[in-house]
């Protein structure tokens, strides 16, 4: 059972990248998915979830209107879509799961996940 998070890289400001979280050994559509982000000297931070039956998508402040969640089913993969990118979004990006199922529910507290994929490493500098 894992996570494997791709697609990060160096990107311009206002750029726009498309992470992957692909999961095996698990189907993803049973639990919440979420996208959280460690900068160097920082705590990881929550940014976005998804709730298990897709009833919702949650996002922190600072990337709202920027990135978008999203769930292949068909992929067992969950997508995060990044716009318009700023030197600040540099950091690690790890996909979690949450093996508490909670129907139209999902934390963005890191603490809550279970299980974690090994991080994808996004920079945005020009």
């Amino acid at each position: 059972v894992q996570l494997q998070a791709s697609g990060g890289g160096l990107v311009q400001p206002g750029g726009s990248l498309r992470l992957a979280c692909a999961a095996s050994g698990l189907s993803l559509t049973n639990y919440a998915v979420g996208w959280f982000r460690q900068a160097p000297g920082k705590e990881r931070e929550g940014i976005s979830c998804i709730t298990p039956d897709d009833a919702s998508t949650k996002y922190t402040d600072s990337v709202k209107g920027r990135f978008t969640m999203s769930r292949d089913n068909a992929k067992n993969t969950v997508y995060l879509q990044i716009n318009n990118l700023k030197p600040e979004d540099t950091a690690v990006y790890y996909c979690a799961t949450d093996y508490l199922v909670i129907p139209q529910s999902c934390p963005l507290k890191f603490y809550e996940y279970d299980l974690w994929g090994q991080g994808t490493l996004v920079t945005v500098s020009s």
